[in-house]
């Protein structure tokens, strides 16, 4: 195994084109793990380590700009406010070392279904900077899960950066595990409300081969919080509508039978997640839309790791 240390990001791409099938290091907490325990042996290693701009960000009126080696300690303590879901996402992440380490990037690289940052992304509205020596583009965050741990990347292309819609209302995320910490989710939800565009987005993680939006969830409840008026008035949601959202969001899944837990369970689970991640991110919206201090719903918690929540 070769190990390639560039000492900026030209570097890095050029090493990429010259090495396509070399595997990004970065925090190391999916790479080393295979690597250990003999489950990869990659021919060529890209350590990315000294290679500051990753490790930044910048914000502008409507973005945040996250280097693909932002940490989610980095996340949790300085943007809590601007991705509030991301950061409540960061807080179910294996133990406060793998957290120092472990970043938005590398979880995107490693395109797991089950991967922590998914479902706040894609609830949030988020696109992937990539680059090569040929150019750079930006992918939908929808668009660049492709498979069961396979993304949109080009072979000569990494990860630079992730632009997220800063949080313009509360924004929630649950997961699901078989015990409270450092554990893979059997299945996770998030949950935005973007009041600004009068919308709402989620995001469906360990409950289908890709992480997915549960988008006629989304359309429906989008119709009836404007046909309803709740957008201006901050009323309660009726329960039947918060059920009719859960069903069609346990819809949007397409599970599977596994150690963790079965296809059934994952679906009923994202039904009670979905439900009860709403209940709270309204409340919250509803505070704050009569004047009081809003914020991220359910005093800013997420039941990790809660399993008696189903």
């Amino acid at each position: 195994m070769e190990f390639l240390r560039p000492a900026d990001w030209g570097e890095a791409l050029a090493a990429k084109a010259e090495h396509p099938s070399a595997v990004p290091l970065a925090g190391g907490t999916d790479v080393m793990v295979e690597i250990n325990f003999d489950h990869r042996r990659p021919e060529y290693l890209l350590d990315l380590n000294r290679i500051a701009e990753l490790g930044e960000w910048q914000t502008d009126t409507e973005y945040v700009r996250l280097g693909a080696s932002v940490s989610y300690t980095r996340i949790m303590e300085s943007l809590s406010t601007e991705l509030s879901g991301l950061a409540l996402a960061g807080h179910t992440v294996g133990s406060p070392q793998i957290r120092n380490r472990g970043s938005v990037g590398g979880n995107l690289g490693a395109a797991s279904p089950a991967g922590d940052s998914h479902p706040a992304l894609l609830a949030a509205g988020s696109e992937v900077e990539v680059e090569s020596v040929r150019g750079s583009r930006r992918i939908p965050v929808e668009e660049f899960f492709t498979g069961v741990k396979r993304n949109a990347l080009a072979e000569d292309e990494l990860i630079r950066a992730v632009h997220i819609k800063k949080a313009s209302g509360p924004q929630q995320f649950s997961k699901v595990g078989t015990r409270n910490a450092m554990v893979i989710a059997v299945c996770a939800f998030g949950i935005a409300l973007h009041p600004d565009t009068r919308t709402v987005r989620t995001g469906i993680g360990s409950a289908a081969p890709t992480p997915v939006r549960a988008r006629a969830a989304e359309d429906f409840l989008d119709a009836a919080l404007e046909e309803g008026g709740f957008w201006d008035s901050g009323k309660t949601l009726p329960p039947s509508l918060a059920a009719e959202f859960a069903t069609l969001a346990s819809g949007a899944c397409n599970p599977i039978d596994d150690v963790r837990g079965s296809a059934k369970y994952r679906r009923h689970a994202v039904s009670v997640m979905a439900r009860r991640t709403l209940g709270w991110t309204w409340e919250s919206y509803r505070a704050g839309h009569t004047g009081g201090t809003g914020g991220t719903g359910h005093n800013g918690h997420t039941p990790e790791g809660d399993a008696s929540c189903v």
